[in-house]
């Protein structure tokens, strides 16, 4: 069921600050889809999803592909379709946007901060650390 990212029920935004594993959905260079679990935080006031990642990760690669960017040592991009999702019972919860990649010091330490208020427990330390941004543009779900 598709929700208006601008009108977000009370439920569903609720459902994004319980403490749930999460998947993300990138796309392979051949299309094909690739899912892995994932910690995820959404600041619906940015319209941000966030994932920390190391900078060598398949998915880290396969956003900066998507970007037309050769390695994962490039910062930033224009990014790749992907979607992020979580289920508890009957509900559930998709957020789909534009992702890019950041290893700008301040861009990675909110998504730790958002990270350890989210799971309860700071990240552990990674010096190769990245975040996954998503500019979230679909909202879609059954959270209440």
């Amino acid at each position: 069921m598709a929700i208006d990212p601008g009108d977000l029920p009370a439920p569903y935004l609720s459902f994004w600050r319980e403490r749930h594993l999460c998947t993300l959905t990138t796309l392979r260079p051949d299309g094909t889809p690739h899912v892995v679990p994932v910690g995820v935080t959404y600041d619906p006031g940015a319209g941000l999803a966030r994932v920390l990642a190391n900078k060598s990760s398949r998915k880290v690669a396969h956003v900066l592909a998507a970007s037309g960017l050769s390695g994962a040592s490039e910062a930033d991009g224009p990014g790749a379709r992907v979607a992020v999702c979580q289920v508890d019972g009957r509900r559930w919860a998709t957020l789909e946007g534009r992702a890019e990649v950041s290893a700008e010091a301040e861009r990675v330490a909110e998504g730790e901060r958002r990270y350890e208020e989210r799971y309860g427990r700071a990240p552990r330390v990674n010096p190769d650390r990245v975040v996954i941004e998503i500019h979230v543009d679909r909202v879609l779900g059954k959270a209440g």
